[in-house]
């Protein structure tokens, strides 16, 4: 796997703040997307951990999982079926 979980989380919340229920509903999006092999199948890069934070930087400021949706608009309308890969919602414990 290239995305370490815990790494990423963590650097989701030093760059983009936020809850840790909201970065961790990122970090479970960016593993399905990462064990998929779609994302590297359509832009013939891997997806890492660094990749994630690199591109969440890009979208407009807002929560992980708002840069995460951006950013997954921009796959969906670049190359289709990353829809699923969405945050549609869920539960915040903090």
């Amino acid at each position: 796997m290239f995305i370490d979980p815990e790494r990423l989380e963590s650097r989701l919340c030093e760059e983009f703040g936020g809850t840790t229920g909201e970065s961790r509903v990122v970090v479970r999006q960016a593993v399905d997307l990462a064990d998929s092999g779609q994302y590297q199948a359509d832009v013939g890069a891997t997806l890492t951990t660094d990749a994630v934070i690199e591109e969440l930087s890009d979208a407009p400021d807002g929560t992980p999982p708002e840069r995460w949706n951006w950013w997954i608009g921009s796959l969906e309308l670049a190359y289709g079926g990353y829809g699923q890969f969405g945050i549609r919602q869920y539960r915040d414990h903090d």
